[in-house]
């Protein structure tokens, strides 16, 4: 079996090494050969970098890389008079305090790009400046210039929080990328790739010759993989996979389409994010990958300074189609970061009208380990859903509560000045759902909508939630919880089927005492 290229991003390692690679160079034809501006953008772990690694080496006429694939016979074309290729990748730049600061390392970068170019050019003091020496100086002794720029958008997303920098460091890039502008008849293609679309109509907005096909069905493929590529390509690994976790091939197949397929940025294609799929394969083991490599800094401080009680308010969220493209980021959204930063994908798309959803089973877990992770900052929240999850199993929800006053006690109450039923009831969902917990909120019955439930094998559990602000209002919160399952028959629906066994309980959050209790 040929080697997983597992985060490698640069394409002429890849194919000098004969690891395994996934041919979208047809699809890149279609780039070079269709138009010459474009934007794309995607979430991270998708593949934008060596996307624009494979251009580069398409640009240089490296026949020698593209033996047996599609674009073999236009590179070796290519070759008999390559571009000079400017390729720039922002996501190496760390987080500056200042646009001088950026537009310094902006310099460097350039600096750097000279001297391994043997460029001999007097560098301008700005970056937008000494760009447009280097594409001069370019084109006069090479021709029309090729300029690549991945992740465009890091620096503004490292300062998320602070709008005042973000539109500082945002000034400064748009008048880097303007550059490119005042340079258009000596450039042969540009393409620029990153997370958000939202800052592109501030950095951009005179930068106005760039396709977006970002959500355009036509190169919905063009990172990602699909169904069939992933069957006609790693099918070794797959089936190495199979017999290492003792499945058939098609139990092995169904598993992987449940846990890691479903992003789709165009309605239409379907995709499993490659990272994920390859470290399946290579390990022989379902884990959340994409999660545990990192979430993105800029969704984390976003989440941390305009927390969303429960993630579940998105799941089948509808929005126009073009939510995610026409605001700037003081005005932006939850649902376009979500979306952005491959969260939430396209469930369907009809019309004007875009339904949004969680794309998979390890991004479902992903959101709630973030929320327990960076938003309640629960400790040791494995171990005790691994303790819930037993309680549960054996029926005992007096262990359950006591575990969740547990991660309660460690949740920084000055975070949440606000608490109420709701905040208590998200938390609680957060553990359920973090642990792989089949639970439901606002459960709809013919008389009302119960608070929780939660499904085993054998077993349903439907809790109601209340809130106490002191001791003194916890017995009457409890009678009227128990009331409530009783008047409005939350258990009666799933009465009907004898192999189930039904509980009921109300929870009371006693919020000066910072507990629950349960009655």
């Amino acid at each position: 079996m040929k080697e997983l290229p597992i985060g490698l991003q640069d394409f002429e390692t890849l194919r000098r090494e004969d690891m395994l690679y996934v041919d979208k160079t047809e699809r890149l034809l279609k780039l070079v050969t269709k138009g010459r501006r474009y934007f794309l953008s995607r979430p991270r772990r998708f593949g934008k970098s060596l996307t624009l690694s494979t251009l580069e080496a398409m640009f240089n006429g490296q026949t020698e890389l593209f033996k047996n694939l599609a674009a073999e016979e236009w590179v070796s074309e290519q070759a008999k008079k390559p571009f000079p290729v400017v390729r720039f990748d922002m996501s190496g730049l760390r987080p500056y305090s200042s646009g001088k600061e950026l537009d310094e390392a902006i310099v460097n970068f350039l600096r750097d790009f000279m001297l391994l170019n043997d460029l001999e050019i007097q560098p301008e003091t700005t970056g937008s400046g000494t760009l447009i020496q280097i594409i001069y100086h370019l084109y006069k002794t090479h021709g029309q210039v090729v300029i690549l720029i991945d992740e465009y958008d890091k620096p503004i997303l490292d300062n998320l929080t602070d709008l005042k920098k973000a539109n500082e460091m945002r000034e400064v890039l748009r008048s880097f990328y303007l550059t490119l502008k005042s340079c258009d008849k000596y450039l042969r293609f540009v393409m620029l790739t990153g997370i958000s679309n939202f800052s592109k109509v501030g950095v951009f907005s005179a930068l106005n010759n760039l396709e977006d096909i970002s959500m355009d069905e036509r190169y919905g493929d063009i990172v990602g993989y699909t169904q069939s590529e992933l069957e006609n390509y790693f099918i070794e690994w797959i089936d190495n996979a199979s017999e290492r976790m003792n499945l058939t091939r098609e139990a092995l197949l169904d598993r992987l389409k449940d846990y890691y397929d479903g992003f789709s940025f165009d309605g239409v294609t379907r995709l499993y994010n490659p990272f994920s799929i390859m470290q399946c394969l290579a390990k022989g083991k379902l884990g959340n990958y994409w999660y545990v490599s990192g979430s993105p800094t800029f969704i984390v401080k976003y989440m941390k300074k305009n927390a969303i009680q429960d993630p579940e308010e998105y799941r089948h969220f509808k929005v126009s189609a073009d939510f995610s493209d026409t605001h700037e980021i003081e005005y932006a959204e939850p649902e376009s970061f979500l979306y952005q930063s491959g969260y939430l994908t396209i469930e369907k798309w009809i019309d004007d009208e875009i339904t949004l959803d969680y794309p998979n089973e390890e991004v479902r877990k992903s959101i709630f380990r973030m929320y327990l992770d960076e938003i309640y900052r629960v400790k040791r929240y494995i171990t005790l859903g691994s303790q819930i999850w037993e309680a549960l199993s054996e029926g005992n929800i007096e262990t359950v509560v006591e575990l969740y006053n547990t991660a309660l006690a460690g949740v920084p109450y000055d975070d949440f000045p606000n608490r109420n039923e709701f905040w208590y009831r998200s938390l609680f969902l957060m553990l359920l759902r973090g642990a792989g917990i089949i639970s439901y909120a606002e459960v709809h019955t013919y008389k009302g909508r119960a608070d929780l439930v939660i499904q085993l094998k054998s077993r349903v559990i439907v809790l109601e939630f209340k809130f106490a602000r002191n001791k003194f209002e916890v017995e009457k919160k409890m009678s009227e919880g128990q009331n409530q399952i009783a008047n409005r028959e939350y258990a009666k629906s799933y009465g009907a089927d004898k192999n189930f066994e039904i509980l009921t309980a109300v929870l009371v959050a006693n919020d000066e005492e910072r507990c629950v209790r349960i009655g």
